[in-house]
Order: C-alpha cells, then sequence, then structure tokens
C-alpha cells in the first residue's frame, strides 16, 4: 500500500467536513481489462503533476487506495486485482466502498466470474456503473457491448456514446446533454430514446412515460435528476466509454462519481454486534455517534511499520486515543481461523494518513464514511474492528471462500529457517486468505492458498519482504495402515547379558475392524501366564508402535489387538520388557499380505454452471472420485455436485477446476474417513 513517507509534490490531504462531502468508489473487473490504467487516469484527472505509468499493463496483486479532493468531494478510489486468486483484496474493496465501477473491455464477452461479482454487488444495494474500455481494438463494438451489458447486468443503458476516430476513442458525447449534431445518427437517437425510457420508468413521477411517449419534450436536467437518483438507489446502471490512454470519458466518468454515486450516509452500514454477539442496531453513519471502524486491509512498510487500511463506518477516529480492538472472526465462520484468534484489546491509535497509491499524507482524523491509514496497530488485524473503548462492537467480517490449493514449502537454508515463522505469521496475519498448517504426520508446513498467482505472490512477499527463501516441494497426504485379515504372532523380549535381564513374551491375535472403529485392545489371559501389571504394558507398547506405523511410517487404524497368552520372569520382567515384546510381536505381524494402506477421502460439494457440467463429472471420474448427487444449485443455470474423491486428487483441483469450468465453479471439501488404496497405487507407495 505505502511504501515511501510522503511526497512533496502531492497536495495536503482532503478533510471533509461532513459523510455527505465523501464518495468511497472502487473499481473491479477481470484481469487485463484496464482497471489500473483507468485508476491512474482518474487520479492524474484530478491531482496536478499526477502522470500515468509507463510500465503499461501490469497484473495487480493488492489493493491500491488513493484520497483526493475531486471538485470538492473527497473521493476514495480503490482499485482491485482481477486476477480470482487475490479474492481477499477484491472483498476487502468492496467493503470499504459505497458504489463500484465494473470495468469490461469493449473487445471480449463479459465472462462469467464478472457476471457473479455483479450479483454479489446486487446483493448488498450496491449502485454500480460500468466503464466500456479497449474500444481502440479492431475487434471492439461498443454497441455490442452495451447489449451484452443488457443481457447480463440488467437495466444498463449507454448515457454517453463514443466517438471514434483514427481507431482511438476520441471524446465521448451524453447522451441527454449532447446537441443534435454529435448525434446526429440513428444509433445515437436509438441509444438515447432507450436511456431517457429506462429513466423515465425509473422516476417517481408515473405520467412522464406517457407524456414522453405521446411527444412531449422532456427537460434535460429533470431527466438528468431521475437519473441520479436511480443511480444511487441501484436500480439503473449507466454504460461509459472511457479509454485511460487519451483521457476521453474520464472527466464524464469522475461527474458521474461526484454527482450520482451516494455517499457514505446512503449505502446500508454491515451488521454490528456487541464482542458477545448481542445486537447493537444504533449504529449510524454520524462523526459524533459512538466510534465503529474497520480494519479491511493490513501490510508492513518498510518505513513506518506496520500499516492498516481503516473504513470508518461511525464516529469519529483521531489520533492518540484509545479505542477497542475486537477480532472474533471464528465465531462468524464457525471455527477458529489460524492467524486471527478471538481477542479484545485496548490500543492506542498511531498517526493517520490519507492513502496516495505509494506515497501518503499525514492527518489528524477520520470521520465516519472515511477511509484513512492508520501507522503502527499492533494488535488489530484484518477484519478486526476499532470500537469505542465504553461501547465494543464487533463488524460481522466479510465472508471469503476457503482456501482449497495446498502448497508445502521449506526453508531453504538455516538462516531462512530460524526466520520462516515469524514470516509466515505475519503473512497469514494480513491475509485472511492463506491459512497455514504444521501437518505433523507428513512434517511438512502447508500454505493453503486460493491458486497459483496466490503462491507465487506469497513466495515473493517472503523474499522481498522478510528476506526468506523458500522452495516448494510436493504436497503429501497423511495415509494410514490397518490390517486386512486375520494374524497370530508371538512377540520375545530376552535379553540376559550381564546386570538386570529383560524377559518378556506376549502371543497376540490382531484383526481387522470396520472404517471409523479406531483401535481396540483385548485381554484374553488366563491362568496368570501374564502378570496383571504387564497387561497395561502390552496395550502401551500396542499402541505405540502402532501410532509409528508398520510398513511405510503412517499410524494404524481400525484394529483390535487381542492378548491371548504369554511369559514373564519373576525378577527380569518389566513395563518397558513387556512394551518392546508388543511392539515386536506387531512389526512380525505386518507384512504386504497382511498390512494394507488407507487414504483419506473427502467429501466435495462442487458448484458449477450447468454448461460445464458434463466436464466436471468427467474430471471427476478421472480423479477416481465418487459422485453421490446433484441438486440444482440457488440460482438457475447452476448445479450443485456432491462427490467423495481422494484428498490426494484434490491437491491441485483449485486449479484445475478453474480450468474445466472456465473460472465459474468453486467448491468446499471435508474429510470424511480412510479408505483402501487401490493395489497398483498402494504397491508404488510400498517401493518408495
Amino acid at each position: 500500500m505505502a511504501r515511501q513517507t510522503g511526497r512533496s509534490d502531492l497536495p495536503a490531504a482532503p478533510n471533509p467536513a461532513s459523510p455527505q462531502d465523501i464518495r468511497n468508489v472502487v473499481l473491479v473487473g477481470p484481469g487485463g481489462a484496464g482497471k489500473t490504467a483507468l485508476f491512474e487516469a482518474l487520479v492524474a484527472a484530478r491531482v496536478p503533476g499526477q502522470r500515468l505509468s509507463a510500465n503499461g499493463h501490469v497484473r495487480t496483486s493488492t489493493l491500491t487506495a488513493a484520497s483526493f479532493d475531486s471538485n470538492g468531494t473527497t473521493l476514495n478510489l480503490l482499485d482491485t486485482p482481477g486476477y480470482p486468486d487475490f479474492v481477499g483484496d477484491l472483498r476487502a474493496g468492496l467493503r470499504a466502498a459505497d458504489a463500484a465501477v465494473f470495468v469490461v473491455s469493449g473487445a471480449d464477452e463479459i465472462d462469467r466470474p464478472v457476471s457473479l461479482l455483479w450479483r454479489e454487488c446486487a446483493a448488498v444495494g450496491m449502485p454500480r456503473a460500468v466503464v466500456v474500455t479497449h474500444l481502440d481494438q479492431p475487434r471492439a463494438d461498443f454497441g455490442a457491448t452495451v447489449e451484452t451489458c443488457r443481457r447480463t447486468f440488467g437495466d444498463a443503458r449507454a448515457t454517453h456514446w463514443p466517438v471514434i476516430e483514427d481507431g482511438q476513442l476520441a471524446s465521448v458525447v451524453g447522451l441527454i446533454t449532447g446537441s443534435d449534431d454529435s448525434l446526429s445518427t440513428d444509433e445515437h437517437q436509438d441509444a438515447r430514446h432507450a436511456l431517457i425510457e429506462s429513466v423515465i420508468e425509473e422516476s417517481e413521477d408515473a405520467t412522464l412515460l406517457d407524456r414522453y411517449l405521446e411527444g412531449e419534450d422532456m427537460d434535460p436536467a429533470a431527466i438528468l435528476e431521475d437519473l441520479r437518483t436511480a443511480i444511487v438507489r441501484g436500480t439503473f446502471f449507466p454504460i461509459l466509454p472511457v479509454s485511460p490512454l487519451t483521457g476521453a470519458g474520464v472527466d464524464e466518468l469522475l461527474t458521474l462519481i461526484e454527482q450520482a454515486f451516494p455517499d457514505p450516509t446512503v449505502h446500508p452500514l454491515p451488521a454490528v454486534t456487541t464482542p458477545a454477539g448481542g445486537a447493537i442496531n444504533d449504529v449510524r453513519c454520524d462523526p459524533n455517534a459512538p466510534l465503529v471502524a474497520e480494519v479491511v486491509r493490513t501490510t508492513t512498510d518498510a518505513y513506518v511499520g506496520r500499516l492498516s487500511l481503516v473504513r470508518v463506518f461511525s464516529g469519529t477516529l483521531r489520533v492518540d486515543d484509545t479505542v477497542h480492538v475486537s477480532g472474533h472472526m471464528g465465531d462468524f465462520v464457525g471455527h477458529e481461523v489460524a492467524g486471527h484468534p478471538s481477542h479484545d484489546d485496548d490500543e492506542r491509535v498511531g498517526p493517520l494518513a490519507a492513502p496516495f497509491l505509494d506515497s501518503h499524507r499525514p492527518r489528524g482524523t477520520a470521520i465516519a464514511g472515511d477511509i484513512a491509514l492508520v501507522s503502527k496497530l499492533t494488535r488489530a488485524e484484518t477484519s478486526d474492528t476499532l470500537s469505542s473503548q465504553d461501547r465494543p462492537a464487533v463488524v460481522a467480517p466479510w465472508l471469503l471462500p476457503e482456501p482449497q490449493l495446498p502448497i508445502a514449502i521449506r526453508a531453504v537454508t538455516k538462516s531462512d529457517e530460524d526466520k520462516l515463522a515469524g514470516a509466515l505469521q505475519r503473512l497469514v496475519a494480513e491475509d485472511v486468505t492463506v491459512r497455514m498448517e504444521h501437518a505433523s504426520e507428513t512434517d511438512q508446513v502447508v500454505l493453503w492458498t486460493m491458486g497459483q498467482a496466490h503462491v507465487d505472490d506469497l513466495i515473493a512477499q517472503l523474499s522481498e519482504r522478510y528476506g526468506v527463501s523458500v522452495e516448494a516441494e510436493p504436497y503429501r497426504t497423511a495415509l494410514r495402515e490397518t490390517f486386512i485379515r486375520k494374524v497370530a504372532v508371538q512377540g520375545r523380549h530376552v535379553k540376559q547379558s550381564g546386570g538386570h535381564g529383560q524377559y518378556a513374551v506376549c502371543q497376540i491375535e490382531i484383526e481387522p475392524l470396520p472404517r471409523g472403529a479406531g483401535f481396540e485392545f483385548v485381554d484374553k489371559v488366563v491362568g496368570g501366564s501374564v502378570p496383571r501389571q504387564f497387561i497395561p504394558s502390552v496395550e502401551k507398547g500396542a499402541r505405540a508402535q502402532l501410532e509409528k506405523g508398520l510398513l511405510t511410517g503412517h499410524p494404524v487404524v481400525d484394529v483390535r489387538v487381542t492378548l491371548v497368552d504369554g511369559k514373564a520372569h519373576s525378577v527380569d520382567s518389566s513395563d518397558v520388557a513387556f512394551q518392546t515384546a508388543a511392539a515386536l510381536a506387531l512389526k512380525e505381524a505386518a507384512n504386504e499380505s497382511t498390512v494394507a494402506l488407507l487414504e483419506p477421502i473427502d467429501k466435495v460439494d462442487i458448484t458449477i454452471a450447468d454448461e460445464y457440467l458434463g466436464a466436471v463429472m468427467a474430471d471427476l471420474r478421472g480423479r477416481r472420485g465418487q459422485v453421490v448427487g446433484t441438486e440444482p444449485g440457488e440460482e438457475q443455470g447452476w448445479t450443485v455436485v456432491h462427490a467423495e474423491v481422494p484428498a490426494s486428487e484434490l491437491s491441485r483441483y483449485a486449479i484445475d477446476l478453474r480450468s474445466v469450468s472456465h473460472g465459474t465453479g468453486s467448491f468446499v471439501r471435508e474429510p470424511v474417513r480412510h479408505d483402501l488404496i487401490p493395489p497398483d497405487k498402494a504397491k508404488e507407495l510400498l517401493k518408495t
């Protein structure tokens, strides 16, 4: 977010007097549509001396914010990553904003992920506009893109029309405010009439449509007022052509944001409770109300240390105030989240700043509705709530998909190993879409991520920010061993070489149990051949050896061990001797004909568009998966597939499903049991 302490040529941080003077706007859309270029063009149009980047198209993987004055309005503009692996920063941008600008390419189709994101914004009533870019490309067609937007998004209409000269977008014409000369073609007039009819349908004046259809001239000022009202309500969505390269359409978009996008008092606030879960119903976007704010993103800056991007929903955040910090993400997702334990602390607010790309400008306060950077909040993590000490609050966190791509990493050197734990702890705390696990059975450090690009970014951060070099290694699933037939063996541990000897003999039977039954120990000794005090020693030795494994080093499960007979010595028998004898007996019983390998099986629920259902089913069969049922999804045209799949076949499924479903599929998984590995695969593992 910020990597330097400031730029001397920047104007002072904006200081809005009220929430009505603020606009919080997020740019969203697929990668390659031109969001970052548009972001830079919007900033450059309002900040003197700000220049466009000379780097061309660069894939952004983090949320970028810029706060600046836009004709008397404080505009907090947020640029989000377009690649699906960085959904955490995308959702953070949506939480911080009150309106969204969808950036789509006029030369490409609107894909399913964009339409899903549109529906997500619709669910929370977020006003939206659509910007069409890439109109300089040969296959671009603005009119066709408008029709696609209408089919995909609903009541979306072009409010401006492009003027193409020499293959580039030279300017745009307002369909309501443009002159007759500038709207001379039939295409222009058709688009204008369609726009006016759509706006009139949104008007509270029920007579307007009839009057318009009867030929009455409409007052452009009145139409524009109805248009702004419909945009604020989130019932009408303007479409604008914009070229970040030539600047055409940039001022028109900024004017739309300033005049038609809602201020923070209009957008609904997220649910707020007490730390104990009690309702708080009087939260309002008022600088004089009790403080309620949320940390939407956390990072570490090389110059100033820890930086928290905070959206203030209620009250006023002030430098040096002591606030209550609450983190209760686990309460909302139903389980404890690694890196985000539940906590309630008090902490003093550090220096505040207005974000501006890679720089920031100091400020003293941040009022309700505003966005600010806070330095050195040591107890607040991403999604934590800042509130008044006398009224602690918790903002319901935005929900994210579970990370489903595991990657095992190891430090390259001993020095890297010493620093790795601390670096990973910081990354997990900052990024709510990564989960860390130390898999003790496979002795691997595993990061659960959103995709390969996310993996690459995390490894790069470890190197660049923390100086830790790591290497990825194959992720190993934790297997189990089990007995597949009954076997009787004797364990004999006898040592008589000087000093105190060791003597223990035990005869045991081992037999398989049903899956999930665990371990049973049965004592059938009669006649005292094994003294009573040593029978627990046999069980202890058997348990210890089963946990270590017999053939491959994986724990043995679902077996019954029965002690049927044995021998003891009045002097040399001991607890340790009988533990050892039991372990030796189990080793003696284990071979490829008596012991088999088990693999973990996961229950997988896949949500998929109907058009890709066949491809997903075929892919599951290739993974040795068994489909146990399907049901219609929550929305028409979607299906949920329920299947059981070996966990080892799912290690790259997050990537493969995205490919098979063209980016539309999602899945959740949970372990259900262990099953026998097919003989051919088991032989491969037994050889290694």
